[in-house]
């Protein structure tokens, strides 16, 4: 677990699961494949693999032992939900999540529809805990898909994250939502954001009353652009209290 991170809305990262392959055009930059790649082949390094799909059984009880509460952000490395993973795995994760209930956990998928089948059945009879926020990443409408699903599945909030944002969205219904993150891609190659593109999504959060978190412009580095827009920084996060039910859709 990294005790500090550089991720603006959360304050910790556990990766039981590292490396992962392309879904979709937000993954064409990925910051974790540049990092862990970095690294293949040296010996004894976590990242000896680089960015090939590695289980870290050793990793699961990690927030268990960690006896601060904070907001943590499972698998910044990887994707949880990735076909590769074996399910008895994920239920792991998930044993971990539910006993250390001090912390609240932030799982963040593309892999939404594979999320929203195991959450429906592993809480089918009971309901989903409070603090396990379970979100989606969506970077141009034709993933917008994965905003269908995560609102088909059960929880007591649930998180967009529009980033890297690569392209205008549109009108994006965001009833059963509780939170949206937004912001530009950044390091080599980073593809630019227009302003029209985040304010069009703020002022949909301001009107669906969700709370806004917004990141960064992105540019060569995460913090090229800083993170104004329109005067303010807008940093909100959800009030946790949102029906864990999910919308028929």
């Amino acid at each position: 677990m990294a005790e500090n991170t550089a991720i603006e809305w959360t304050n910790a990262t556990w990766n039981p699961v590292t490396g992962c392959s392309k879904l979709s055009a937000g993954c064409d930059h990925c910051y974790a494949e540049r990092f862990s790649e970095r690294f293949r082949g040296v010996p004894g390094h976590p990242f000896e693999p680089g960015f090939d799909l590695t289980l870290r059984p050793e990793r699961l009880q990690q927030p268990e032992r960690w006896r601060k509460p904070r907001l943590v952000f499972v698998n910044s490395m990887s994707d949880l939900f990735h076909k590769n993973i074996p399910r008895t795995f994920i239920e792991s994760v998930f044993d971990t999540m539910e006993t250390a209930d001090w912390h609240t956990f932030q799982v963040l998928t593309k892999r939404s529809s594979l999320m929203r089948n195991f959450i429906n059945e592993r809480y089918a009879d009971r309901d989903p805990p409070r603090h396990i926020w379970l979100g989606v990443s969506i970077e141009n409408t034709s993933t917008l898909g994965r905003l269908r699903h995560l609102r088909q599945t059960v929880s007591r909030t649930r998180f967009v994250s529009f980033e890297p944002l690569l392209g205008p969205l549109g009108t994006v219904d965001l009833s059963g939502i509780h939170w949206v993150i937004a912001g530009g891609e950044s390091g080599p190659g980073a593809r630019s954001m227009e302003i029209d593109w985040v304010r069009e999504i703020r002022d949909q959060c301001l009107v669906q009353e969700v709370a806004f978190f917004f990141k960064q412009w992105g540019g060569r580095t995460p913090k090229s652009g800083g993170n104004t827009l329109d005067g303010r920084r807008w940093l909100e996060y959800p009030n946790r209290a949102g029906s864990s039910r999910p919308n028929q859709v």
